[in-house]
């Protein structure tokens, strides 16, 4: 109970798939695949696949689902306009390729925050490396809303690498310990400029940079019986959302809370923490001033107006948002020396390099025999697992990129890839169609491509 009387909870839901979200987010997707061993080629085993409905498979089955990969789990090249996407991977790993040319393989605490715009196809797979054990998975993406003026900027793609996340941790009375790790936004002492204590710096575009929109995107961890207050927000209008995702139960400002669920608080006050004793408990934080803009959103495109709607589908039909510079819809990248990640305390710093002439951001364990200016890593292709292969498809150019981390915009990119790249050909089949819950799914022919949601049903 807060010091006026006053509950700071203001609402709890049970977690839902999506997770409901407040403005000026849209939602946020939360997964948990058991996969199993890979087959040696990064795929699942052909036997495990009965009964599922590939190209469509959320069923989890087993404890994981394909989703539209086949036969790597994952959700092949799709279109995104008029919103950000903040992909949290905490276990396994994601290939990640994309119509600027752009390919990452990531994991392990890497958070990938990528800004769509005016406009971008990406690819996001999820390879299974070890052929000896499990390759469990599990990943948070989020998506933020951008205002209608910077609904169509440049697309922007960003690795925020784990080892150069803020984290603290807070020790109480009982010295117990609580976690906490700042993707966006001030928390504890995690109070100063980017790379001076501070939180990484969100893209140039988002929401999230603006100063007054007091955007935080914070994991907590907290042991069994640890205490951890949350501070308030420093923000006028703010809204805040905890979401109790792991754990068996904790009192939130003193109310008991024995369920996993979205728990919106009053984010002008601080509010108590306590874990329960039985085991560790798990907190996902969201927060923001609300954007307040009306949203009118098909499948990957947000926007502000239906006409605005109308107007990306005919948008993509013409221009493919640029084409696609990879070999195929669904890239899963060259099994290489990023293949295990050790622990997020030990990994090695990013590296960002080129291979095959295409710009690449990966986590790689230096070799023994690497050279100066050797970096071992990853290579986009040709991808081992084809679906709807290009016929002549044109050779990417090479391009340096930027040190990872900083901006790699698709003004860039097309000065560079524009003379190589020919845009993707019209396709009459569509595979799959994310449409919102209790909506239906709209006829989907008008969009050359796939044009499901991402990493959710």
């Amino acid at each position: 109970m807060s010091t006026n009387g006053v509950s700071p909870i203001i609402q709890i839901k049970p977690l839902g798939f999506p997770w409901e979200t407040i403005d000026p987010f849209l939602f946020c997707a939360y997964h948990d695949d058991a996969y199993p061993t890979g087959n040696g080629d990064m795929a699942v085993d052909e036997t495990l696949l009965a009964g599922r409905q590939l190209g469509s498979d959320f069923s989890r089955k087993d404890g994981w689902s394909m989703y539209h990969g086949n036969p790597v789990p994952g959700f092949p090249g799709h279109p995104h306009r008029g919103f950000e996407t903040v992909t949290i991977v905490r276990k396994g790993l994601i290939d990640h390729s994309d119509s600027l040319g752009a390919a990452a393989r990531f994991g392990g605490g890497d958070v990938q925050w990528l800004t769509a715009g005016k406009g971008i196809v990406h690819a996001e797979m999820f390879p299974l490396l070890d052929a000896h054990a499990s390759n469990p998975l599990e990943l948070f993406q989020i998506w933020l809303n951008l205002p209608a003026r910077n609904k169509m900027v440049a697309p922007h793609f960003t690795m925020f690498w784990s080892e150069d996340i803020p984290r603290f941790t807070a020790t109480d009375d009982a010295g117990r310990n609580t976690v906490v790790a700042s993707i966006a936004g001030r928390v504890g002492p995690v109070a100063g400029a980017a790379g001076e204590g501070g939180p990484l710096a969100p893209p140039p575009d988002s929401w999230a940079a603006q100063t007054d929109a007091d955007v935080a995107i914070w994991t907590v961890r907290m042991a069994p019986g640890a205490r951890w207050t949350l501070p308030a927000a420093i923000g006028e209008g703010t809204r805040r959302t905890l979401y109790f995702f792991k754990g068996t139960s904790v009192e939130v400002g003193g109310q008991f809370v024995n369920r996993h669920a979205m728990i919106e608080l009053r984010a002008s006050e601080a509010v108590e923490l306590v874990n329960g004793d039985a085991s560790v408990s798990e907190f996902l934080v969201l927060q923001g001033r609300p954007i307040a803009e009306p949203v009118a959103q098909y499948g990957p495109f947000v926007m502000n107006t239906q006409a605005e709607i109308a107007q990306a589908l005919q948008d993509y039909r013409r221009t493919q948002f640029g084409g696609w510079p990879w070999p195929d819809d669904a890239p899963v990248h060259t099994k290489g020396r990023a293949d295990s990640l050790g622990s997020v305390a030990g990994a090695p710093k990013a590296r960002e390099t080129q291979l095959s002439g295409a710009a690449v951001y990966s986590r790689s364990r230096p070799r023994a025999d690497a050279g100066v200016g050797q970096v071992p890593g990853l290579s986009p292709g040709p991808s081992r697992h084809r679906r709807r292969p290009r016929s002549g498809h044109p050779k990417v150019g090479t391009r340096k990129l930027a040190p990872t981390g900083t901006r790699s915009d698709a003004a860039t990119a097309r000065s560079t890839y524009g003379a190589h790249r020919r845009p993707r050909r019209a396709e009459t089949s569509v595979p799959a169609f994310w449409s919102p819950p209790g909506e239906p799914a709209p006829a989907c022919a008008a969009l050359p491509h796939s044009c499901w949601s991402p990493l959710h049903r």
